[in-house]
């Protein structure tokens, strides 16, 4: 049988990908954002909070890194209401996200932090330095520094992990192929569009974390050993 293909089709549709992508980026935007805050906030607490908080971070991040995105998503959304807590969709969707990456994020910095020699430490104190000036530029950025990269690399992943925010009601870009697919019903051609928009999309938050690194980090800047 011959197949006879015709993107066309799927392309005269590229308002309706647009308008998936952005929901996409908006989501990885705001889950970046928010995730790594939470995160920064739970590996402080689990290497310098006391003995309590660190068990209670620790059980948050096996809880979240053992159970899938979907579950958590399903629970965060439907399971919340189902107890009077309604929550837009995007907002459930944000906040299952930002819960899902703030877990790993909490790993990611607590080996950044963990890695600052307490030398450092006590020389900046010291020098007359603050606590908050000790943290904020010899524990939090060069810890920050140190781990950018996979930082970087698990925000991009989280932007893909996006998709599967589509099963549960979202219109993010896989949720807008299905619909076109289901418009259409040129499987092929729409997923290897969606393959390519999902590509692009992979560059752009590259291209743009690296531009963040340069910005942050003018020494690595110097050395090219930036992101």
């Amino acid at each position: 049988m011959r197949y006879e293909f015709d993107f066309p089709a799927v392309l005269s549709a590229w308002p309706l990908l647009l308008d998936g992508a952005w929901v996409t980026l908006r989501l990885a935007l705001f889950a970046t954002v928010l995730g790594f805050a939470l995160g920064t906030l739970c590996a402080v607490a689990r290497t310098s909070g006391p003995a309590w908080l660190g068990r209670l971070v620790g059980a948050y991040v096996e809880l979240i890194r053992n159970t899938p995105l979907l579950i958590q998503s399903y629970f965060l959304i439907f399971g919340l209401s189902s107890v009077g807590l309604n929550l837009p969709i995007l907002a459930g969707a944000t906040l299952a996200l930002v819960v899902n990456i703030g877990a790993y994020t909490t790993e990611i910095m607590r080996a950044g932090i963990e890695s600052i020699h307490r030398g450092q430490l006590e020389a900046a104190s010291c020098l007359g330095l603050s606590r908050m000036q000790i943290f904020l530029h010899v524990v939090l950025r060069p810890a920050m520094e140190r781990v950018y990269p996979s930082l970087a690399s698990q925000y991009v992943l989280l932007m893909l992990a996006s998709s599967i925010l589509s099963s549960v009601g979202v219109e993010e870009l896989f949720g807008i192929a299905n619909r076109i697919q289901s418009d259409t019903f040129r499987n092929f051609e729409v997923f290897v569009v969606l393959g390519g928009v999902y590509l692009a999309l992979s560059v752009l938050l590259r291209g743009l974390f690296w531009a963040l690194g340069q910005v942050l980090f003018p020494r690595q800047r110097r050395l090219g050993t930036a992101l």
